[in-house]
C-alpha cells in the first residue's frame, strides 16, 4: 500500500510594508482640491484619517504643508504617508470573472448615445445605480471602469436616482468635467424628464411652474428622504402636460418636466405635493394605485440633455427614447388627442 504524499504547507507571503507615495499632478488631476484627490486616491481609507493626515503635515505639496482646499496644478509632487488602501482587494474583486461577467451584463443594457474624447454619455437602465456603496457592488461608473479599463479617467458629471432612467454624462477628461460642473452651478443645461402621474393632471395655457422650499432628511433606517418645508432649499420644475390617458375611473397623464434647480428627488416630490404622484415610486408614490395599474418600475426617465461641449464649443442636445415601459402602460389606457 502506497502512502499519500506529504503536501508541503503552502507559504505565507508576508504583506510589503506601506511606504511612502509621491504622486505628480498630471493634467486631470490639476484643479482639484488636495482632500478630493486624496479621498479619490486612497480609495477604503475612512475619510476622517484622510483629513487627520492632511491636517497634521503628513501630506505635503512640493515639500511644503498643505491645507485641505489647496488647489493642486500641474507638476505639483505630493507627498502621501503609508496609508492603507482598499485598492488592492477591489481590484482582485473587480477582476474576477464573475465580476467581470455581471460588469458585462449591466454594460449590455446601458446604450452608448454619444462618445468622443472628451464625454461618454449613456443610456442608463431603470434599477442599476450611478455608484456602488450600501450594499451595492456595481453601479454605472464601476461597470464602465471594468467594462472600459482603457480610460485612464472616468467620472459622473451628474447623478440619476437608481430606478430613473435615461441619460447620464460621464466626462472622460477633468477639463470637460470642470468646464460641465460650472455650466451645471450656473443654470447653462437643459435637462428634461418624460413621466407618468397618477390622475389628470390639470393645466391651463402654458407650463405649470412648480417651485417649493425642499427639505431633505433621513429616516431611523437611514434612508433619505425629501418634504417640502418652508425652511428648505428653493427648488424649480417647469411642468409641461402632453397628454392624458383614462380608463374606466382611473386616468394617468404624461408629461414632461425640466429641472431648473437639481435638488434631491425634486420631480418625484414636487409631484406628490401636486397631488398626482409618479407611477411606480416606492418613495412618495401611492401604492394602491400602483397595485390597480400594476406599476413595475418608476415611470420617471430622462430623455434630453442639452448643454456646450467643454472642448469644441458646439450645443449639444443628446435624446433618448421613451421606454418600452412607458409605451405599454400608455396602450393599457384611452388616448385622448394630444394637448397643444
Amino acid at each position: 500500500m502506497k502512502s499519500e504524499p506529504i503536501s508541503k504547507p503552502s507559504q505565507v507571503k508576508t504583506p510589503a510594508p506601506a511606504a511612502v507615495h509621491l504622486q505628480t499632478i498630471g493634467p486631470e488631476e490639476a484643479g482639484q482640491r488636495l482632500d478630493n484627490y486624496l479621498l479619490r486616491w486612497a480609495k477604503g481609507v475612512p475619510k476622517s484619517h484622510v483629513y487627520r493626515i492632511i491636517r497634521s503635515g503628513e501630506v505635503r505639496v512640493n515639500k511644503k504643508r498643505a491645507e485641505p482646499t489647496t488647489r493642486l496644478i500641474e507638476g505639483d509632487v505630493v507627498r502621501v504617508p503609508p496609508v492603507r488602501i482598499a485598492e488592492p482587494a477591489q481590484m482582485a474583486a473587480v477582476n474576477s470573472a464573475q465580476t467581470k461577467s455581471r460588469a458585462q451584463g449591466y454594460s449590455d443594457k446601458m446604450p452608448i448615445l454619444f462618445e468622443d474624447e472628451a464625454l461618454l454619455i449613456v443610456n442608463k437602465p431603470p434599477g442599476l445605480a450611478v455608484h456602488g456603496g450600501s450594499g451595492i457592488a456595481l453601479g454605472v461608473i464601476e461597470t464602465l471602469r471594468i467594462t472600459r479599463p482603457e480610460l485612464k479617467f472616468l467620472e459622473l458629471v451628474h447623478r440619476l436616482d437608481r430606478d430613473t432612467s435615461g441619460v447620464l454624462l460621464l466626462a472622460k477628461k477633468r477639463s470637460a468635467l470642470v468646464e460641465l460642473h460650472r455650466q451645471i452651478r450656473e443654470g447653462q443645461t437643459d435637462k428634461r424628464y418624460y413621466l407618468l402621474a397618477h390622475g389628470e393632471i390639470a393645466q391651463g395655457a402654458g407650463v405649470m411652474q412648480l417651485k417649493y422650499a425642499l427639505h431633505k432628511y433621513l429616516l431611523p433606517n437611514g434612508e433619505r428622504r425629501v418634504r417640502v418645508d418652508p425652511d428648505g432649499l428653493p427648488s424649480h420644475t417647469a411642468l409641461r402636460v402632453v397628454k392624458t390617458m383614462k380608463r374606466g375611473d382611473a386616468a394617468i397623464t404624461l408629461a414632461e418636466a425640466q429641472l431648473k434647480t437639481g435638488r434631491t428627488h425634486q420631480i418625484r416630490v414636487h409631484l406628490l405635493k401636486l397631488g398626482h404622484a409618479i407611477l411606480g415610486d416606492d418613495k412618495y408614490g401611492f401604492a394602491d394605485q400602483d397595485k390597480i395599474v400594476k406599476s413595475k418600475r418608476l415611470y420617471l426617465h430622462a430623455h434630453l440633455a442639452g448643454f456646450t461641449h467643454p472642448r469644441t464649443g458646439e450645443k449639444m442636445r443628446i435624446e433618448s427614447p421613451l421606454p418600452a415601459e412607458f409605451t405599454a402602460m400608455m396602450k393599457n389606457f384611452e388616448a385622448p388627442a394630444e394637448k397643444s
